[in-house]
């Protein structure tokens, strides 16, 4: 990506749109929640917000009073590596379901922890063979965990939760579940889906601010960590569970006034409901999807396969994804290039809190940029 300074007149001293991936564009009353006085993260009041915000963590994940919520400073890799490398017991070993960037991530963090991994790889953008993982748990008793990534955000796929879930539940495995960037967007449901432990963040679907970070899991499995040695100090999840559970702080300081935004965040998914984010979310898709390929570009997936907040499409002929990311940030409009196909492909996400508007201004924006490079692209 090209990091020269955007032309005069460039909308970025505006409002810039985030088609990325997250960070996102959030609403007015999010922001606005990042104006929290300055408060020490052990007074009452910094107390009473983070069991607030791990309160409505499990509501949104469709937990109950058997799920408890561990909240982290960082990102969501932060807390994806913090649970990772405290589930699995020295004796365990993780069966890596893999069909992009972040599925094979997974494999990449728990190599680091000297944890035993057996990987499952499909290919980038192909959907998962259910029975292939049924195969794997029946012929590979030492597996104990299993890691999904719910929606592959390399190419925008979303794996089958509910159908892998039911396969690794049956097989008395438990499962392990990237949603960092699914859920608030996308159906999940901690029982139905058969979830042991679901790893969130604050800054994609859910619409808050990059800072902090959860798993949501069981008590009982979070206490029964209390058996498994722990792999780090500050990422060691039985430790955070503890300050937060039973302490009733947090074992150090979170970012207060992120979590503040996040407080508000959830409040406002809660109020809409996944159902409604989902439909929101899939009608601006939906239009972008049929705007580009009016244009005559590819979208990476077939319909059945694509998660409701990104897709992968091909990039005009001619064009490099550093002339069309350029161009259109000029705009004010920000895409994303891809991990695997950069010299060919690009990602488009409508995360956030984008309008119909929005999606209208991108599309001219970028039938603009296309139109500077004479006889390439359309």
């Amino acid at each position: 990506m090209s990091s020269s300074p955007a032309p005069a007149g460039s909308r970025l001293q505006g409002r810039v749109v985030l088609m990325n991936p997250g960070p996102v564009n959030v609403s007015e009353e999010v922001r606005a929640a990042l104006s929290l006085p300055d408060l020490c993260h052990r007074e009452p009041e910094a107390l009473a917000l983070m069991q607030r915000i791990r309160r409505k963590t499990v509501l949104l994940c469709g937990g109950d009073e058997s799920h408890a919520a561990v909240m982290l400073a960082g990102s969501g890799t932060t807390t994806l590596e913090a649970a990772l490398s405290s589930i699995v017991p020295r004796d365990g070993r993780l069966l890596v379901i893999d069909n992009g960037h972040y599925g094979e991530r997974l494999s990449r963090i728990v190599s680091v922890h000297g944890i035993s991994c057996a990987r499952l790889e499909f290919g980038w953008g192909r959907p998962v063979d259910v029975t292939a993982v049924d195969r794997a748990l029946a012929e590979d008793p030492s597996i104990t965990h299993v890691g999904l990534v719910h929606h592959e955000t390399s190419t925008g796929m979303l794996n089958q939760l509910r159908e892998i879930g039911a396969v690794v539940a049956r097989h008395g495995r438990s499962l392990a579940v990237d949603a960092i960037s699914s859920l608030g967007a996308e159906e999940l449901d901690l029982a139905a889906d058969h979830i042991d432990w679901c790893v969130g963040t604050a800054n994609k679907c859910l619409e808050g601010f990059p800072g902090v970070s959860f798993v949501v899991a069981p008590r009982e499995r979070l206490a029964g960590l209390a058996d498994v040695p722990a792999r780090t100090f500050s990422l060691d999840l039985h430790r955070h569970f503890v300050a937060q559970e039973h302490d009733g702080a947090p074992a150090f300081t979170l970012p207060l006034q992120v979590m503040a935004a996040f407080d508000t965040a959830l409040d406002l998914a809660l109020r809409e409901g996944t159902s409604r984010r989902h439909a929101r979310y899939t009608a601006l898709a939906e239009r972008i999807r049929t705007g580009l390929t009016e244009r005559g570009l590819a979208l990476r997936l077939p319909a059945a396969h694509r998660a409701s907040s990104l897709t992968g499409v091909a990039l005009p002929d001619g064009l490099t994804y550093e002339e069309l990311h350029d161009g259109l940030k000029a705009e004010g409009f920000v895409v994303y290039s891809t991990q695997e196909n950069g010299a060919r492909e690009f990602r488009i996400a409508n995360m956030g809190q984008l309008t119909e508007e929005d999606i209208t201004g991108f599309l001219a924006a970028f039938d603009r940029v296309v139109d500077k490079h004479p006889g390439e692209g359309r």
